[in-house]
This record gives structure tokens, C-alpha cells and sequence, in this order.
């Protein structure tokens, strides 16, 4: 089986790798595991390969043309559709986020279709599809109504892979990722960048920047959880999708001063006092339209779960980094 995942270089398109490459294989439409014979990781920069022959790397820029149809043939059966701009960057350069999270996104679905083999794809969503007024919990059936650009961009392509789908193009599903904590590595543009940094940092011995309220309230999943839902949304049955092709994914529905409560119980006052509180307007306004919580009954029911508590979160990410509480 060959697989293409865009985005290949960043966070999760990495994890994701080498997770595949462990599994060596994916389940097929018919749910028979398939060896993965070549895993493409396409990527403005160049992904690494782990030293692994199966793996080729592709380096472009995914709203060409040329690039995708250098990197999608007739045998890619699997595509994990990962690259994206994030939120924060996409709400300072409009244009950029547009031509990557949009343009690119009907690029690769229509490159697809002129390839006429109906590929798995798997989208990556976001919780900023969902803003304004929102009830306690958000239901599947809960309209859209994104507050930034990035979430506007999200909700125009998940309806076009729907579309694609509906029509046979390609056999699409599309995962609605909560706000990814704890990430490892320094802060991106990200406006849920914090929700890594205040945990990250104080465990590295550095001083951590709160931007908003204690009461806000974010939807979480670990990395660990993200990767292993990504893989399982890949190879969910077609038909107990049926028309509709979007899942919220489980998470943690957690408020900021829930999480540092959380971090002082795993690693001490010393730890969790060195957050300090700083408010940034722009960052409230963004991740404060976000649903801090939604109903996923819908994906247990297709066999995917979530987190049991933040401090497991917590101490996954300790674990999973050999990190050393200072």
C-alpha cells in the first residue's frame, strides 16, 4: 500500500510516521491489513526518513499542481491531508492562510478525481469551525459558525471533501482535532500555542506566558491520542459513515486553571508557579469562540476515545520525553 502524508515534516506528520512504519501495515476499505509498501511525506521543507527504505520524501509547495500530482498516483491508496497554517498565522496572513488551508485542500482533492482510483483521504479539522453563540455542549448537528479565518478555511474544505465523497472522487473522512497539548519543541503561530507552552516550559524550568482567563475552557487530546485517532479515522468503515463524513474526536474538556492544577499535582508548586498571567486580547478573542466542549458520541460509538484526566496527559508527556522535572 503507498501513503502520502502532506505535511510530513511538522509535529504530527512526523509521530505519524513512524507510527505507520512501526504498524507496517493499514487496513484496506475491506478491513484487511495492508503492508505498507511506501510512505510519502510531502512538505515545504524536507521531512526526515528515518533511515527507512520505504519511506520517500517530496519537498514543495502543495497549492502547485505539479507537486501533487508528482506526489499522487494511481497506487496511493491512503492520504493523510495534515498540512495546514495554523490559526493564528492564517488570521495574520489571509491570503496565505486561504491558499493553503483552501486552495491547496480542493487542489489535492481535485488531482484525486483526475486520478480516477478513489483514494482513502483523511482531513484534518479543527475545533474553530464552531464559534458564536455555542450551547454547553456542541452537538454533530451543531451549525457552523467559525470566528476567524482559519476556522472559515477549515469549514469550506471539510464541506468540499463531504462533497468529493458524495460524488465518489475519493472515500473521505473528516477528524475535528481539539487544541493538541501537550506539544513538545517552542511555541508556533498557533492562537492554542499556550495550552502547550504553559505546561512545556514550566517543566523545562522556564517561565510560561498565560494569555487568557483561568475560566476559559479548551477541548484537549494528548499527541499520543491524535495519532492513534488519525489512524483509526483512516481505516473507519465507509458505510458506518455514510453521508456524513465529519467525527468530533473525544478530548479533555478542561479550563486553563483546571490545567495548572493539574501540572502542580504531577509536578509541584515550584513547577506551576513559574506561569505567570498576562492577557492578549487577540488570543482571548480567537480561542474564546472555540467550544470547550463537544458530544462525541458519534465517535465512541465508531470505536474512538479520548484522555481520562489532563494529569495523565501530563504525565504521558513526561514520559514520552524523557522529560526531567526541574
Amino acid at each position: 500500500m503507498k501513503v502520502l502524508i502532506t505535511g510530513g515534516a511538522g509535529f504530527l506528520g512526523q509521530r505519524l510516521a513512524r507510527e505507520l512504519l512501526a504498524r507496517g501495515s493499514l487496513k484496506d476499505p475491506q478491513g484487511a491489513p495492508q503492508a505498507i509498501t511506501e510512505l510519502v511525506l510531502l512538505d515545504v521543507v524536507r521531512a526526515g526518513d528515518f533511515g527507512d527504505s520505504r519511506v520517500r520524501t517530496e519537498v514543495g509547495d502543495i497549492a502547485e499542481r505539479s507537486v501533487l500530482e508528482r506526489a499522487i498516483d494511481d497506487q496511493t491508496a491512503a492520504i493523510f491531508h495534515l498540512a495546514a497554517i495554523v490559526s493564528g498565522q492564517a488570521e495574520a496572513d489571509f491570503d496565505l492562510g486561504m491558499r493553503i488551508n483552501l486552495d491547496a485542500s480542493r487542489l489535492l482533492l481535485d488531482v484525486c478525481r483526475q486520478r480516477g482510483h478513489r483514494p482513502r483521504v483523511l482531513f484534518t479539522s479543527s475545533v474553530a469551525v464552531y464559534g458564536g453563540e455555542l450551547p454547553e455542549v456542541v452537538q454533530n448537528d451543531t451549525a457552523l459558525n467559525p470566528q476567524s479565518s482559519y476556522g472559515a478555511q477549515k469549514a469550506i474544505a471539510e464541506l468540499l471533501l463531504n462533497d468529493y465523497a458524495r460524488r465518489g472522487f475519493v472515500d473521505g473522512r473528516v477528524v475535528r482535532l481539539p487544541t493538541i497539548s501537550v506539544r513538545p519543541g517552542r511555541p508556533n503561530a498557533a492562537a492554542s500555542s499556550f495550552a502547550s507552552g504553559i505546561i512545556r516550559e514550566p517543566l523545562n524550568g522556564e517561565t510560561a506566558v498565560c494569555p487568557v482567563a483561568g475560566s476559559t475552557r479548551l477541548w484537549l487530546l494528548s499527541p499520543r491520542k491524535a495519532i492513534e485517532s488519525l489512524i483509526a479515522g483512516l481505516e473507519l468503515d465507509a458505510a458506518a459513515l455514510g453521508n456524513q463524513r465529519v467525527v468530533n474526536l473525544p478530548g479533555i474538556s478542561v479550563s486553563v486553571d483546571e490545567m495548572i492544577a493539574a501540572l502542580r499535582e504531577v509536578a509541584g508548586d515550584e513547577v506551576a508557579n513559574r506561569i505567570v498571567r498576562e492577557p492578549d486580547a487577540r488570543v482571548e478573542k480567537i480561542v474564546g469562540s472555540w467550544p470547550g466542549r463537544w458530544d462525541t458520541s458519534r465517535a465512541e460509538k465508531l470505536g474512538l476515545s479520548g484522555e481520562r484526566s489532563f494529569a495523565d496527559v501530563i504525565r504521558a508527556y513526561i514520559a514520552d520525553e524523557g522529560i526531567e522535572i526541574r
